[in-house]
């Protein structure tokens, strides 16, 4: 399975993930001119949560966890798309809340992924 490939099907695997934490998915690879969102939900308690889906291929041989891809830089291009969201969609943002920043990195073990969930990460 080719890079591209294994990154589609961890956005999904993600979702699914996400869905049964008791988030409503809202939409997905939504484009934007600072970046692309891979996942706009909303959390059990009403947050708006931009999640960002890093997937590692076959973990044992790449030798390094998806986490080590989300770089600074990332996490700034993250937050930027993830304003422009906001700002452009401010009825979706429950003033008490505010909205989240949220990272799910998946690794392929096998068949399967491995996840985890980290809450604001920026």
């Amino acid at each position: 399975m080719d890079a591209g490939m294994i990154g589609k099907a961890g956005e999904g695997y993600a979702c699914v993930f996400l869905a049964r934490k008791g988030y409503k998915i809202i939409e997905r690879n939504v484009r934007l001119p600072a970046g692309e969102l891979d996942i706009v939900a909303r959390a059990g308690d009403g947050t708006l949560v931009f999640v960002e889906v890093k997937t590692a291929g076959n973990f044992s041989s790449e030798g390094f966890c998806p986490e080590d891809h989300m770089t600074a830089a990332k996490i700034r291009k993250f937050r930027r798309a993830a304003s422009l969201y906001a700002n452009a969609k401010p009825r979706m943002i429950d003033e008490s809340k505010g909205f989240r920043l949220d990272l799910v990195a998946l690794a392929k073990v096998g068949n399967d992924f491995v996840a985890n969930h980290y809450e604001n990460v920026a």
